[in-house]
Order: C-alpha cells, then sequence, then structure tokens
C-alpha cells in the first residue's frame, strides 16, 4: 500500500468515527472541518441530510480560523445560531481530527455558549 496523506489518514478515521456519530432531528450533529486559514461548524440533521446551521470563520473577513481564539468564537457563535434554531443538544463529530487544539477550543466555546454534548 502506498504511503497516504494526512487527508486520507483523516478521511479514514472520520469514516470509522460516522459508523457511530449520527445526527437525528432531536440530537443533530456538529461537524467540524478544519483548513490552515478557517474552520468550518456545521449542525447536521442526518436524517434529512440538511445543514440546520453553520458558521465559519470565512464568512467574516476580519477573523481568523488559523487559531485557537479564532475556533472559540466560531463555536461560541455556532452554538448562539443553533439555541435561535431552538437546538440544545448535539452529537460532536470532530471530523476525524484529535480532540485538540483548535477543535477542542471550538467544542468548549459551544459548550459555554449553552450546547448540550
Amino acid at each position: 500500500m502506498a504511503h497516504e496523506s494526512k487527508d486520507q489518514k483523516r478521511q479514514r478515521i472520520h469514516k470509522r468515527l460516522r459508523r457511530r456519530v449520527r445526527g437525528t432531528p432531536e440530537r443533530p450533529r456538529l461537524a467540524v472541518f478544519r483548513s490552515l486559514k478557517h474552520i468550518y461548524a456545521q449542525v447536521i440533521d442526518d436524517d434529512r441530510g440538511h445543514t440546520l446551521v453553520s458558521a465559519s470563520s470565512a464568512e467574516n473577513k476580519g477573523a481568523s480560523g488559523g487559531n485557537v481564539a479564532g475556533a472559540k468564537s466560531i463555536g461560541k457563535l455556532v452554538a448562539e445560531r443553533a439555541k435561535e434554531k431552538g437546538i440544545k443538544a448535539v452529537v460532536f463529530d470532530r471530523g476525524g481530527y484529535l480532540y485538540h487544539g483548535r477543535v477542542k477550543a471550538l467544542a468548549d466555546a459551544a459548550r459555554e455558549a449553552g450546547l448540550e454534548f
């Protein structure tokens, strides 16, 4: 087998995670995607295949998503938007990334802003 890239490895781990992590209408999935410059979060109902809420550091040109502070602001923003839509509880999908750094910062900020997971 040829050497797989970091992203291929992440996708393989994510596929394995997704066997267990599934978003329902009552408890949708909070999915995280991390790029070098930005961080993205979506609240997804997997039953219908709909994105209910999303937030990303790419939306406003001022914020950076490439650091922990940016990830915290996006975590807070996605939680506020979810609460507006009446979503209180979610399942966290780390997207194959380690629960560390920006991914952890986003999750902690979302919890602090009132999302349960």
